[in-house]
């Protein structure tokens, strides 16, 4: 059976036993899944010792009335890069909305913005993506790596972040402590 496609706008978590101690307890915001691959930010996990004032002082961004908020670990790749997931209230020109549920932005306007109150009402800051080549989330998720959640905006902005993963599941009719972490064979 194939695995479904095109599930931006969607919530992505991990399953147990993924293989992949990155992944963990992962909760992505997929953003993009298409064809040619798939990008999603991780919103499950905070990154260590990095808030939202520290990213905008190496910016060279004041952070004026911004909350010195966490910064998200959005993925193994391409830690450096910086990501805003948001709301669909506010958008900058190369703000893309993700199937109408909430908007990535990945330039300097978007944390301008929230730094003189004018931003998007709700947001959250990341470092790195998720990313997966052409064919390859399709295929970890017909090996049962990935639970595809329904992306509902307030789990991705207001569950606390310990609770994501779970709330995830439990949305959906699942209780996590009954997930096996490998699958048997027939």
């Amino acid at each position: 059976m194939d695995a479904p496609r095109f599930f931006t706008g969607q919530l992505l978590l991990a399953m147990p036993g993924i293989g992949d101690p990155r992944f963990d307890h992962a909760v992505i915001a997929l953003c993009v899944h298409d064809e040619n691959g798939a990008l999603g930010i991780g919103i499950g996990r905070h990154a260590d010792g990095v808030t939202l004032h520290t990213l905008m002082a190496q910016l060279g961004i004041d952070p004026g009335v911004a909350p010195d908020s966490p910064i998200f670990v959005g993925g193994p790749v391409e830690p450096n890069r910086g990501f805003v997931v948001h709301s669909r209230d506010w958008g900058g020109e190369s703000s893309v909305d993700v199937a109408g549920r909430w908007m990535l932005t990945s330039t300097l306007d978007v944390l301008r913005a929230i730094a003189e109150g004018r931003g998007p009402s709700r947001w959250l800051a990341a470092l790195g993506y998720a990313g997966w080549g052409e064919g390859q989330l399709d295929d970890e998720i017909r090996r049962n790596g990935w639970f595809n959640a329904e992306g509902d905006p307030a789990l991705l902005f207001d569950a606390p972040v310990e609770q994501r993963w779970r709330r995830g599941f439990t949305a959906a009719g699942i209780d996590p402590r009954l997930l096996a972490s490998s699958a048997g064979t027939a």
